[in-house]
């Protein structure tokens, strides 16, 4: 039987500067590191202007062989890529999008910077933040594509010694027991789960149900609400490297009071931006899940 042809991507690229300059930069590091991932999945990069020249620089157009430019972020270019996210010529649209984000750089902030994150989590398309999630999610969808595994990430997939950290707003809670009970041996792999209020104590309900009460009674550790600091408690893990992994179901339609807490929780994990990463969207949690399993299932 034929294998059935790769869908090409098309990847939205942007660095703050501070990811783009040095010899053994993020973006440096991304392109190296993932360059067999790239090649594979036959990635067309939609790259916004300053971002382009450090590649060019740094001699790693070779890496990058389909590319359209977009103009400097100061010229409209990181607001141009908001619109591609939201295309719905799939010529023009993007699949995906990787934003480098260091979190001192004022420009993380910016309206369209925001903006990019939430249609992304609207229109159900990964929003990859980190060097660790885009190294990630390369390596995870080339391998669901037929790829050899990168022995390099390996040390990346051994959930039996990290934590993960479970968060979802009101609205979301059903989805994420919905996704804990549907992945249930993938989470039960982690040495630790972390949550936050009232969803902390529905998963350990969940697992009670699946594992027995005595065993599954203190399966999550849950920390305080988010509204009353739960997210700035597992910012500390995130700093001190027990916590890699956070999945996040956000509700981009409502306003959040303590949106302060939930941006100090994804800049703690941009600070470590090699170790951790934030999972946002639920559809794309599902299939990041799934292919997590079929990865961590090729080293074993």
């Amino acid at each position: 039987m034929t294998a059935a042809p790769i869908k090409k991507l098309r990847i939205g690229l942007i660095a703050n500067r501070s990811h783009q300059d040095a010899q053994y930069s993020a973006l440096v590091q991304l392109l190296r590191g993932a360059a067999d991932a790239l090649a594979h999945l036959q990635v067309e990069l939609v790259v916004v202007g300053r971002t382009l020249d450090a590649i060019a620089t740094h001699g790693l157009m070779a890496l990058c062989p389909q590319v359209e430019r977009f103009p400097y972020g100061r010229d409209g270019g990181l607001m141009k890529l908001v619109s591609r996210v939201v295309d719905t010529d799939p010529a023009r649209a993007v699949d995906a999008v990787i934003y480098l984000i260091d979190p001192v750089d004022p420009s993380s902030v910016f309206p369209e910077a925001a903006a990019l994150k939430r249609q992304c989590v609207i229109h159900r398309k990964p929003f990859l933040s980190t060097l660790a999630s885009a190294l990630e999610w390369l390596e995870i969808e080339a391998v669901a594509a037929g790829a050899v595994p990168n022995a390099a990430l390996n040390a990346s997939f051994h959930t039996q010694q990290e934590g993960i950290a479970l968060i979802a707003h009101d609205a979301m809670k059903t989805r994420m027991l919905e996704l804990a009970e549907k992945h249930f041996d993938l989470l039960d792999r982690f040495s630790f789960r972390y949550a936050t209020g009232t969803t902390g104590g529905l998963l350990n309900q969940l697992a009670q149900k699946i594992k027995g009460v005595d065993a599954g009674r203190n399966w999550v550790k849950p920390f305080l609400s988010g509204p009353l600091g739960g997210d700035a408690q597992l910012a500390e893990l995130v700093l001190d490297r027990q916590i890699r992994r956070i999945l996040f179901l956000e509700d981009p339609h409502v306003a959040r009071q303590h949106e302060a807490d939930i941006q100090l929780l994804e800049r703690a994990a941009r600070t470590v931006t090699d170790f951790s990463q934030v999972i946002s969207e639920v559809n794309g949690a599902d299939r990041w899940m799934q292919l997590l399993s079929r990865r961590m299932a090729l080293q074993a």
